[in-house]
């Protein structure tokens, strides 16, 4: 019995995917998450591979991110840089204008059906709004990191940083769309979900 629980315990387990560069391996070994994703797609249409490219981009998997703290005098800690927190690194303000949008009242930043939940419904704002494709991983990130408004402004042209972190997102999801065509049948038809 103990053994039992403690299988079932491992399995709920929010550490980050040992190989988070494997699409198939991700949900080999978090399965739960690929039934998540899957929602996603069928409710908002976002590929799983840009979900998994903005996630690995903004957290690299861990549940409780955030972002790297202030310092005063470089020295003493003093606040973070933003309120982005959890999977998809999502700020306050935005978070909030989520859950009044979606209803998702209790939804939380550090849980992962909440998260992807999230991406897949700000992808489609951004769809609407800016008129970019889902499948244009490059181009959600930066409306995703910029805002709609940021966007629309063009306020990434000023960072080239960030220009070539969205090219690293594309290039990203291109991969983990290659990796999903050699398993997504096998776990569409539950090869790898529970149980084993």
């Amino acid at each position: 019995m103990a053994l039992i629980t403690l299988v079932l315990l491992s399995g709920c387990a929010t550490t980050p995917p040992r190989n988070i560069n494997d699409s198939c391996a991700i949900f080999k070994e978090k399965s739960g998450w690929y039934k998540s994703m899957r929602a996603v797609r069928k409710r908002y249409g976002t590929p799983i591979h840009v979900q998994l490219a903005i996630i690995k981009q903004e957290s690299s998997f861990k549940h409780n991110a955030k972002t790297k703290r202030k310092h005063i005098f470089w020295v003493i800690p003093w606040g973070r840089i933003t309120t982005a927190y959890g999977y998809a690194q999502v700020k306050d303000g935005t978070w909030d204008w989520y859950k009044k949008k979606t209803g998702n009242r209790g939804a939380d930043r550090d849980n992962f059906d909440d998260a992807v939940d999230f991406i897949g419904w700000y992808t489609t704002v951004s769809q609407k709004s800016l008129g970019i494709s889902k499948w244009d991983a490059e181009n959600q990130y930066l409306a995703y990191h910029e805002g709609h408004g940021g966007y629309k402004r063009k306020s990434y042209l000023k960072k080239p940083w960030l220009v070539q972190v969205a090219k690293k997102v594309k290039r990203n999801s291109l991969i983990y769309a290659a990796q999903l065509k050699k398993c997504e049948s096998g776990l569409d038809r539950g090869f790898w979900l529970w149980p084993f």
